[in-house]
Order: C-alpha cells, then structure tokens, then sequence
C-alpha cells in the first residue's frame, strides 16, 4: 500500500501494480482497491495499474464535508502520484466519477466508463432515493441504507435482500455503506449531464453488458452521444458486474490506441 493526499488534506491509500502507461482503477458502490485485484492481474501485464480506496472506505480518511469536487480531488492526487497522466477505468459510479473527471480537463488520456449509473427521460423521474439513503446514513441506519439502495436503486428484487444480509460479504458492505450518498451525489439529479460531458476532449469508450437491465444501455448510448467522438460497445454474456477476463481486453485494445506518457521515474 502506498499513499498519497488530496488537496482537503484527505489521504488517500493505493496499490500499484505493473508497467508502463497509467491506469487508475475506480471503483462503485461497495468497491475498495481489494474489489478490482482479479481485474488488476490480467492489466498488469501491459500497464502501471494504481488502484486506489475511494475516500471514506479502506486505507483512506475522509475529511468533511463532503462534495464530489472532493472526489474530483482524490482522483487528481492519485494520477499524479502516478506519474501524472493516466487513462481511466471506472465501474458504475466509478465511470460517472472518470467522466465527470475528465469534463473537468484532469490530466486523463482516455477513460473507459462501464455502465455510468445515470438515467435518461425513458426511466421516468429522478427517484428520491439519494435523499432516503441518506436520511438513513444519518440517522446510523446502514442497514436499510443498503436494502433502500440496493432494491430501489439498483433494482434488486426484495425477495434476495435476506440472501444478500446473510452473505460472507455483507460486514464489509455495512463497513462503506456512509459512502453510499457519495456514489448517488456524484451522479448529481441523476440524469445524463450532457452540457458537461460535452466538455470531454479525451477518447472515450461506453460499454455495458448485454445481460444488463435495458437501462444501462440506454444510459451508455446516451453519454456517448454527448461526448465529442465517444465509441460504444456491448459485451455479450455480460451483467453489471463484467468478469475481468472479458473487460480486462476491451481496456487493454482501447488504451493501446490512446497516447498515454509513461510514468516518470519516482
């Protein structure tokens, strides 16, 4: 583990693996820097992977208040200890996080975004599910915090909640869940913000998974659309959660094409 610090102060905790160009790994709700290591194994071969604990989860601190420009931030801190250019990969709100990083001009050579989690008109009005996690959260209630996220936002049947309670995973789950608001804030009113990705001037690759919920795609042809010259892709066989042996290429072919400086020497 080594670490670096944002610009509030927060520190910020990351692995590196690998050589050559950079990639930052960002991970979704739920996800540390230990979520992306099957991913990190098959990239390492032809990249200098940093995979990093978004604020408040893992290894890093989380310094109030909170705001996404804050995430913004980390991310910033994490490509230049680097080496300061990268190419990005981000799942789910992991891949708003990238897009929305590199709207902002953040040294990003090209991001790689895997079902972005906004919506777009055909999904009905925004929900007001960031506003019940978060009273939840507040009130110390991690508990219904991820069964209100987990069946209304991402759309679990309740009927599996217990099953995901009872799980060897579900501590670690409560452990991050605070972190919950700040996945559902990033995505600001939830909907596809065109104006600024607009901004974007890097290559940009959308993907999602054929076995995902009609949503996805429609989101990813929605954000490549408003990006300048963004690609799409669809993996057949795939749901939210790609296996790393089948997203692990598409990064590698798409980042092959982008010009990314190598790491300077530390």
């Amino acid at each position: 583990m080594e670490t670096t610090y944002s610009a509030d102060g927060t520190r910020i905790a990351y692995d590196r693996t690998g050589s050559g160009p950079s990639l930052v790994l960002i991970t979704g709700a739920f996800g540390d820097r230990n979520t992306t290591k099957a991913l990190s194994a098959l990239l390492a071969a032809h990249l200098s992977v940093l995979e990093y604990d978004r604020r408040g989860r893992g290894n890093s601190g989380d310094v109030q208040p909170y705001a996404p420009e804050r995430e913004i931030e980390d991310l910033a801190a994490v490509i230049a200890a680097g080496g300061g250019e990268a190419g990005v990969f981000g799942h789910s709100s992991g891949g708003a996080l990238g897009l929305e990083a590199a709207s902002r001009g953040l040294p990003i050579a090209g991001v790689v975004a895997y079902e972005p989690p906004y919506t777009t008109a055909d999904d009905g009005e925004p929900s007001d599910v960031p506003q019940r996690v978060a009273a939840h959260i507040a009130a110390g209630r991690r508990r219904e915090a991820i069964e209100t996220f987990l069946t209304d936002a991402v759309g679990v049947p309740p009927a599996m909640f217990p099953t995901i309670e009872n799980s060897p995973d579900f501590p670690g789950m409560l452990a991050i869940a605070h972190t919950l608001p700040y996945d559902l804030t990033i995505c600001g009113d939830g909907r596809v913000p065109a104006g600024r990705l607009a901004r974007i001037a890097v290559p940009t690759l959308l993907v999602d998974g054929a076995n995902s919920p009609p949503w996805a795609a429609r989101v990813a042809d929605a954000v490549a659309a408003a990006i300048p010259g963004a690609s799409r892709r669809t993996l057949q066989g795939q749901d939210h959660g790609a296996a790393p042996e089948v997203i692990a290429p598409v990064i590698v072919e798409f980042l092959a094409k982008v010009e990314v400086r190598a790491p300077r020497a530390q």
